[in-house]
């Protein structure tokens, strides 16, 4: 059974084999975890997205799936990166965001990663409210949760975020 771990804090500082970015579809960085993921990691992690760009990315990463790189700088073997969706008041895209977490999970299991640190996807700027994105993201990790992965980290940058997914985690 994969247990799941909250800490407040900055995603770039936790030692775990994969952390997940919550990354923009150009994969080549931009503001907040991705930014901060992109700075700390180094330019491995850039040179890396630029060839999945070059390749089979060439029109960037769809959202709600995952792809992995070299962590670069970062205390862990991979950067899973996912595209979470916008939040729209008008449609209803939680699969897209349940996906982000079922899809890194999958890529981190097939690495074999038995930590893994996630960020909370999509409600940055993307918009998502923070109680029904921890919410979609708990519940999406316990049913998706897959050998080799012990660990599922959310680690959350302030403590509105953590009081959000500390309500989903037991």
């Amino acid at each position: 059974m994969t247990t799941l771990t909250l800490v407040r804090g900055d995603i770039t500082e936790q030692q775990t084999d994969a952390i997940v970015n919550a990354a923009n579809s150009s994969l080549l960085g931009g503001g907040g975890v991705d930014g901060a993921i992109h700075r700390r990691g180094g330019p491995e992690i850039l040179a890396a997205c630029r060839d999945l760009r070059a390749g089979h990315y060439g029109r960037g990463l769809p959202t709600g799936q995952a792809v992995a790189t070299t962590a670069g700088r970062l205390d862990a073997h991979w950067v899973i990166h996912t595209v979470g969706p916008v939040w729209s008041a008008t449609e209803d895209r939680s699969a897209l965001l349940a996906s982000c977490y079922r899809e890194s999970l999958r890529i981190a299991a097939e690495k074999g990663a038995r930590t893994v640190a996630f960020p909370a996807v999509s409600t940055g700027v993307y918009g998502w409210p923070m109680e029904d994105g921890a919410r979609i993201a708990v519940h999406t990790v316990r049913e998706a949760a897959t050998l080799p992965v012990e660990e599922v980290r959310f680690v959350l940058f302030d403590e509105r975020a953590y009081e959000a997914f500390a309500m989903y985690v037991d």
